[in-house]
Formats: structure tokens, sequence, C-alpha cells
């Protein structure tokens, strides 16, 4: 059986402590950028909501609708959870003056919309014949 401490590293690890408590104030220009980064990408798994909810809501009819919108949600929740993380590690690798860390999250969002977006041209084209 998993230890509360295990639990709680396993949980840090997905989801980093405040960073604002470790190391020095970074130049504010950078911490504003990074915020703006964030925010960008929370605006983005928005977008990516609200279509994959439309894609349910408003195409009932067409076959594979619900995948689709359910796709759209499952890459919503995975940029949205994962912007909080990469936009802690980020301040606190600035506020110690050290290497940004390397994300796999832009590699991971272009596979995920690529596929959608195939997965939706094909659902479209079927859809036509």
């Amino acid at each position: 059986m998993e230890s509360e401490q295990q639990r709680t590293r396993a949980f840090r690890r997905v989801v980093p402590h405040d960073p604002r408590m470790v190391g020095d104030e970074p130049d504010y220009r950078f911490t504003l950028a990074n915020e703006r980064t964030f925010l960008a990408w929370v605006r983005t798994a928005l977008a990516l909501a609200a279509g994959g909810l439309a894609a349910i809501g408003l195409l009932p009819d067409l076959p594979g609708s619900e995948t689709l919108g359910l796709a759209l949600l499952f890459l919503s929740v995975l940029m949205a959870g994962s912007s909080y993380r990469r936009w802690a590690l980020n301040e606190r690798s600035m506020r110690l003056n050290e290497p940004l860390p390397p994300s796999r999250l832009p590699l991971l969002m272009a596979i995920g919309t690529a596929l959608v977006a195939l997965g939706a041209g094909l659902m479209f084209v079927i859809d036509q014949s």
C-alpha cells in the first residue's frame, strides 16, 4: 500500500509547489512574459473546450461527433493541466537562475491537434459520401 509521503511526492511531480517561495525575484519582464505565455495556453485550452462542446452539441447527426468532441475536450484538459506546471517550473528556474526545463507540451499538442484535424476531416468526407 502506498504511503502518504509517496502520494504527496507523486502529486508534487504533477503539481509543483508555488515557485515564488524560492530563489530571488527575477526581472519583472520575464515574470510577466511567463505569465502571458501561461494565459495563452489557458486561452487555447478554453477554445479547445468550446470546440469540443460545440462538436457534441451542434453536430448530433454527424457520425463521430461525440468522439471528436471528447478528443477536443481531452486536449483541453491536458493543456489546461500542463500549463500551470509549465508556468511553475519556468518561474522556479528563473528564480534560481537555472536553464528553463524542457517541455513536451508543444509536441503533444501539435500531434494531438493534427490527429483531431485528420479525424474531423475523415468524418466530413465519410458524411459527404
